[in-house]
């Protein structure tokens, strides 16, 4: 999409190019012809009339490439959402790691809306540029292409420090890249923070408290991880970045936030990322048997995207250093919600259940009693419009893809 949105672009510039280049020739050619025109003229003594009729011939002749090229410049001229207008001392520079994500880009989108300035810093392994393509070129909008592992050096107010892959498969796809993005480029971003004075963000995961015996969990409960087992790179990932904010805030007076963010689904998901609905509206699009591994009796709570934006915009300017849950806290069955996908797009799909993933948590549900406390926030999309969005979504990517798309590391996960 992006590919041939670009060669006509090109192509159009190409006309554009070689219509003025046109104009120009005609244009120097009609002013030799009125030139020798008026000698003759002269010459043979004729009246000036003449000198304004042929400049009328130049204009009935040059008047249509102007026009065409009017219409190639608006065609070519990118049309941007439009943003809020907001004055210096209001308009805060924003750099997003990992914001072409899944989560980074509707970020992107609400601080775009809003008039800061933003910077999205992303190497692409599980984001894609064509999410944050409808900002490419906007004067309040940059996209670095850069791996967080290694230093960066740039000016900014705020860092939301999102990157790091995020489903089971693509976080176990490269156990040591996991580690190395939440731990070292977690203490890049914490030094640029102390650098520039800015506050940070760090998107931590419910996955701190790993298969939890505390049912909802709450901010204070420690976890219950295995710190070897093949989630233990994004768990204590996770766990290892939130004590490196911690150290900092103690040591160097950085200003930190932490969201443990539960899960989140909603358009722009990766069609192949081995997430608990984007399998299940995948397979149900596609009339194959919707999976589930294990007896589908363990729970989850999900948050429509839009909801997670707003809370993590919340934390960020408020006075909370201490961590906070952002989720949904109506919780469902594995079971439950493969049939309400079922219900939902409809179709012949049966349900099958499949061997249980190992350390795949038995519960997952938050208390948000600390974020409706203390930020006002609690989630607002039902279950049922974010699904139906998402789904439009699915949908949409299912009818531009000939087939799907299933790289070898994917694995279902819940």
């Amino acid at each position: 999409m992006v590919a041939s949105s670009t060669v006509s672009m090109c192509i159009r510039r190409f006309k554009y190019v070689f219509l003025t280049g046109m104009l120009c020739a005609l244009i120097i050619g009609l002013c030799c012809g009125v030139g020798k025109s008026a000698v003759s003229t002269r010459e043979r003594g004729m009246e000036d009339d003449h000198d304004s009729d042929i400049e009328s011939e130049i204009r009935k002749v040059v008047q249509p490439l102007v026009d065409k090229i009017k219409e190639l410049e608006n065609k070519t001229t990118r049309k941007y959402p439009e943003v809020k207008f907001l004055t210096e001392k209001d308009r805060k520079r924003v750099l997003i790691t990992g914001g072409s994500g899944f989560v980074g880009s509707h970020l992107v989108d609400r601080l775009m809306m809003e008039g800061h300035e933003v910077t999205v810093v992303d190497n692409f392994f599980t984001g894609r540029k064509r999410n944050v393509e409808h900002w490419l070129g906007h004067n309040n909008f940059e996209l670095i292409n850069h791996d967080i592992v290694e230093p960066l050096l740039i000016e900014v107010d705020q860092i939301y420090h999102l990157a790091s892959p995020a489903s089971p498969p693509h976080y176990m796809y490269n156990p040591i890249k996991t580690i190395k993005t939440n731990s070292m480029g977690t203490l890049n971003m914490l030094g640029l923070a102390k650098r520039v004075k800015a506050r940070l963000l760090l998107a931590s995961t419910s996955e701190v408290y790993g298969d939890p015996e505390q049912h909802p969990q709450t901010e204070e409960y420690w976890g219950h991880v295995n710190p070897i087992g093949p989630r233990a790179c994004y768990d204590e990932g996770k766990r290892v970045a939130e004590t490196m904010c911690y150290a900092y805030a103690k040591q160097e007076n950085v200003e930190v936030r932490v969201a443990r963010i539960f899960n989140t689904f909603g358009p722009r998901m990766h069609m192949a990322d081995g997430r608990v609905v984007s399998n299940f509206i995948m397979q149900a699009l596609q009339g194959d048997p919707i999976t589930i591994y294990g007896s589908g009796t363990q729970t989850r709570s999900f948050q429509y995207v839009t909801d997670l934006v707003d809370g993590l915009i919340r934390l960020m300017n408020s006075q909370v250093s201490t961590p906070v849950n952002i989720g949904n806290p109506d919780e469902h069955t594995i079971l439950e919600f493969a049939q309400i996908i079922k219900n939902f797009v409809g179709g012949t799909s049966e349900i099958v259940h499949k061997e249980a993933a190992q350390d795949d948590p038995k519960k997952r549900k938050p208390d948000i009693s600390k974020a409706k406390r203390l930020l006002q926030w609690e989630p607002k999309v039902p279950l049922d419009e974010g699904i139906s969005k998402t789904v439009e979504y699915f949908r949409t990517e299912l009818m531009h893809s000939d087939k799907m798309w299933q790289p070898k590391f994917l694995r279902d996960a819940h």
